[in-house]
């Protein structure tokens, strides 16, 4: 992905929203990190921030052609919003006037386009972060603790799916150009052992209150699986690129805060920065789930214990931003100290990690009260300069988003 623009002092991670209530909103898709910045819901009461459109499509077609043959109920969204289905299909996808940017929830369209992932396209994809200046952070009324010391992030063994299977990379395209984030797999209550669940960071899917919908938002499970170097990746084939396959959107929410204030830089709904991904596999599968197909998905705690009950918290990530090339899987430990972006918002978890944009929407995983481990947040921001890394502390309006996307697909 092609970077939005330098760090400056502090870099958000992606996504930031407004607190107001805790009602959720559908959304499309995408990725991101930083402070700079690293974006639910399937409702009907559009009065509460909910909504009740619009899922992506599969690709139908068989041709294998790279075609994409889109199902009538996107055709008919698209024709809402006044889109030629040809010329979308042909990259109309790429206008991002702010008059046809959609940005409500029930304007989510994310259409399967066969083969627009490939191995040169998803080495390319840029971190999205963007830069603010520490000055932003001083007016803090909240709790912080003293900025931690720098953890240095350490490099993951290959392969991958052998240490970390619940891992991978989110891609999606934005008006700066092709980006990429971190996500993980999660659980789905829905569905035991067959989730298609996947926890990003919100600003990885919408632009929050200045922008709409990312789009082609797609997750590829432990990406370069063996930890290829950039040079080696060049003449990669896809099998060794994505070797679980790419999978797309076909829904995803992120919180009502994010959606209403979420900004490029200073942290602004960095407190519920989150969003989670319902996805479907390109080549339509042999109808396993994701989870069957990694072999793993993380719980979710939405009651992690308070900063000071927590002995350590490891976050996971693709960083991107100098001096890493986001084609490696990298990993920080450390006990979590607390960030306050606004009295009025929820502290965050803070720690020490040398990690740069693109780890954005990694899952941040700590012991669980059954002794196993868990996801308690995401990576959302971080200082320009690295060092280290902040991620929203998961309560109701983040359960509220998980569960909507789940009940979403409980039946099918």
């Amino acid at each position: 992905m092609r970077s939005i623009r330098p760090f400056v002092t502090v870099r958000r991670e992606r996504g930031a929203r407004r607190r107001t209530s805790p009602a959720l909103a559908a959304v499309a898709l995408a990725s991101a990190l930083a402070l700079t910045t690293t974006a639910c819901n399937s409702g009907n009461d559009k009065a509460d921030g909910q909504a009740s459109a619009a899922s992506s499509a599969t690709d139908t077609g068989s041709s294998g052609d790279g075609k994409i043959k889109i199902p009538d109920d996107i055709k008919n969204k698209l024709k809402e919003h006044g889109f030629d289905i040809d010329k979308w299909k042909h990259g109309a996808w790429k206008n991002w006037n702010k008059d046809d940017w959609l940005r409500e929830a029930d304007d989510f369209i994310n259409p399967i386009i066969k083969g627009l992932w490939n191995p040169d396209r998803m080495r390319k994809a840029n971190d999205p972060d963007k830069g603010v200046d520490n000055n932003d952070l001083s007016g803090d009324q909240g709790v912080t603790d003293p900025t931690p010391a720098a953890v240095q992030a350490k490099a993951v063994a290959p392969t991958y799916h052998a240490n970390a299977a619940a891992s991978g990379k989110v891609f999606f395209d934005s008006p700066e150009g092709t980006m990429v984030c971190s996500a993980t797999v999660v659980e789905d209550p829905a569905h035991p052992g067959k989730s298609n669940l996947v926890w990003t960071a919100g600003h990885c899917v919408h632009a929050g209150k200045k922008g709409g919908w990312y789009r082609n938002i797609a997750f590829v499970p432990s990406y370069n699986n063996a930890g290829k170097s950039a040079a080696q990746l060049q003449n990669a084939t896809k099998e060794e690129a994505a070797p679980y396959g790419v999978w797309w959107g076909d829904w995803a929410q992120t919180s009502q805060q994010w959606i209403e204030t979420g900004g490029e830089t200073g942290g602004d709904g960095a407190s519920y920065d989150y969003a989670v991904i319902h996805v479907t596999p390109e080549k339509g599968g042999n109808g396993k789930s994701l989870e069957e197909t990694v072999g793993s998905a993380l719980p979710v705690d939405f009651n992690a214990p308070a900063v000071p009950k927590v002995l350590s918290i490891t976050a996971t990530g693709y960083p991107a931003a100098a001096p890493f090339d986001g084609q490696k899987m990298f990993q920080c430990t450390d006990k979590p100290g607390r960030l306050s972006m606004k009295t009025s918002d929820p502290t965050m978890y803070r720690i020490g990690c040398t990690m740069t944009g693109g780890s954005s929407g990694g899952g941040w995983v700590t012991t669980g009260s059954d002794g196993k481990p868990a996801l308690v947040s995401n990576t959302s921001i971080g200082p320009v300069t690295s060092g280290w890394l902040a991620g929203p502390r998961l309560g109701a309006v983040a359960k509220g988003v998980y569960d909507s996307v789940s009940k979403k697909f409980a039946g099918q």
